[in-house]
C-alpha cells in the first residue's frame, strides 16, 4: 500500500506535532518564531535529526563496500530509505528509484542522459510558464547543444495552466514534455494525469517536478502515468542534499550513466567498462548516507500522521490565511487556482517584497521574498518579485493571526 494513503488520525493534534520539531520553539529577534517558508525548506522532526546523529555516532561507514558490521548497517539504512521512498510514491519496483541530491540533479540527469542523445535540430521540449528554473534551464542547455528549442505553455491570470493550450502544443516536434505537479510560487496543482494521458497518446515522455507535491499530498506515480517524477528531500522533512528520481524501467535501462566513478560499474578494464544495473549505474561515488538515514525517518514520521490528516489541516490553514489576507487593503494575491497547496504569494501596493520580508523577520515571521527561482512567472505577472508565505501541517491558526498582525504593522510602517 502506498504509504501516503494510510488511514489518518481522527483528531489532528497540532500542538503535539509541533513538540516534535525542536526549531519551532526558538525565538527570533526576541519574538516567537513563525516559520512560513516551508516551500523553501521544511523543518525537521527530532526523529530525523536523531537518525542523522545516530548514523555518525553508531554506524558511520561507507555503503556497499565492506562486509564488516558497520558497513552492513549503513548499507541497510541507505537501501532501506530507497525501499521506503519507493513505497511512498508507489513505484512498481525499488529499482526504478535513483537516490539523488534533489530535484535539480534529477532534472539534469534526465536532460543529459535521456534528452540530449535523442534531440536534434528542429525538435522541441515543452514546459510551462510557471516552472521552477530547475525545470527550464537544463532543457535550455541541452537544446542549445542539439539545435532543439524550448517552448512554454501559457497560464491564465488565476495562475492555472491552460491545459487545452498545453495539449495543443504537444505537436510532432515535441520530444519531451515537462510540468510541475505543484507550483512553488502559486501553489497551483496541475492535472498531471490528464497531461500524461495526452502525452502517451502522442508517444511523448513526460517529466514531472514533484518537489512541492510530495510534502502535501499522496503521490502515486503508477496512477499519474508520467515517465519521470523528481522530488527533493529537504522539502519533505528530510536533510538537505537528498531526493529521488523515479523513472520507468525501460528508460533507465536505455539511458547511459550521467556520472562515472565508483560503485556504478560491473567491471572496469582499459578495453572497456560495463555498468551496474539501474538504479546503481546512476549513483556513482559515496552518497549522502546520513542524509538518507534521515529520509527513512522522515517517511516513518509521515506514516505516523497520515496524509489524509495532513492535507485536511493544511487546506484549513490555506483557506483561513487566504481570507485573512484578502482583508488587507492594497494587497494583491498571485495564484488563485481552484486546486492549491498551502502556498500564498502576494504584494502590498507601495511596498517592496524585500522590505516587507525584512520587517516581518523583525517580528519573528520567516517568509520568502524574491523571484522564487521562477523568472518567467514573474515576467508573466509583470512584477520583479513577490512575498511568499508557505504553510505546513505543523503551523497553526494562531500563527496565521500573528502573521496578519505583523503584516498590518509592517504595512503601516511602509505607507
Amino acid at each position: 500500500m502506498n504509504a501516503q494513503t494510510q488511514t489518518s488520525p481522527t483528531v489532528f493534534d497540532v500542538q503535539r506535532i509541533r513538540a516534535d520539531f525542536p526549531l519551532l520553539s526558538r525565538t527570533v529577534h526576541d519574538k516567537p518564531l513563525i516559520y512560513f517558508d516551508n516551500a523553501n525548506t521544511s523543518q525537521k522532526p527530532a526523529s530525523v535529526i536523531e537518525a542523522v546523529d545516530q548514523h555518525y555516532r553508531l554506524r558511520n561507514a561507507n555503503v556497499s563496500r565492506a562486509v564488516h558490521l558497520l558497513g552492513e548497517e549503513a548499507t541497510a539504512a541507505y537501501e532501506g530509505a530507497r525501499d521506503k521512498l519507493a513505497r511512498f510514491i508507489n513505484a512498481t519496483s525499488r529499482n526504478e528509484l535513483i537516490l539523488t541530491s534533489g530535484t535539480t540533479q534529477a532534472m539534469n540527469m534526465i536532460a543529459y542522459s535521456f534528452a540530449m542523445p535523442r534531440l536534434k535540430e528542429g525538435d522541441s521540449i515543452l514546459t510551462t510558464v510557471m516552472e521552477h528554473h530547475a525545470n527550464i534551464v537544463p532543457w535550455q542547455i541541452v537544446a542549445s547543444r542539439t539545435g532543439a528549442t524550448v517552448k512554454a505553455a501559457p497560464i491564465d491570470d488565476r495562475g492555472e495552466l491552460i491545459v487545452e493550450k498545453y495539449i495543443e502544443m504537444l505537436t510532432p516536434d515535441v520530444k519531451l514534455a515537462c510540468v510541475t505537479h505543484v507550483s512553488n510560487v502559486l501553489g497551483t496543482v496541475n492535472p498531471v494525469r490528464e497531461i500524461a494521458r495526452e502525452c502517451r497518446k502522442r508517444g511523448i515522455p513526460l517529466v514531472v517536478d514533484g518537489s512541492q507535491a510530495v510534502p502535501h499530498r499522496p503521490v502515486d506515480v503508477q496512477a499519474l502515468g508520467c515517465d519521470f517524477y523528481a522530488f527533493t528531500g529537504h522539502k519533505m522533512l528530510s536533510p538537505t542534499g537528498t531526493g529521488g528520481l523515479w523513472a520507468r524501467k525501460e528508460h533507465l535501462e536505455a539511458m547511459p550513466p550521467f556520472f562515472g566513478g565508483g560503485e556504478m560499474i560491473r567491471e572496469v578494464s582499459f578495453s572497456g567498462t560495463t555498468f551496474a544495473a539501474p538504479p546503481h549505474k546512476f549513483e556513482a561515488g559515496t552518497p549522502n548516507i546520513a542524509g538518507f538515514a534521515g529520509v527513512g525517518a522522515a517517511i516513518d514520521y509521515y506514516d505516523s500522521i497520515g496524509f489524509d490528516a495532513i492535507h485536511s489541516w493544511e487546506q484549513q490553514l490555506l483557506s483561513y490565511a487566504t481570507e485573512r489576507l484578502r482583508d488587507i487593503p492594497g494587497l494583491r494575491l498571485f495564484g488563485e487556482a481552484k486546486e492549491k497547496e498551502p502556498v500564498i504569494s502576494f504584494l502590498i501596493e507601495g511596498a517592496q517584497a524585500t522590505d516587507l520580508a525584512t520587517l516581518l523577520d523583525l517580528q519573528g515571521v520567516a517568509v520568502r521574498s524574491g523571484h522564487h527561482c521562477a523568472h518567467p512567472l514573474m515576467q508573466f505577472f509583470k512584477v520583479p518579485a513577490t512575498l511568499r508565505a508557505s504553510l505546513a501541517f505543523y503551523n497553526t491558526r494562531e500563527e496565521v493571526d500573528a502573521f496578519i498582525t505583523a503584516l498590518l504593522k509592517v504595512r503601516k510602517l511602509l505607507m
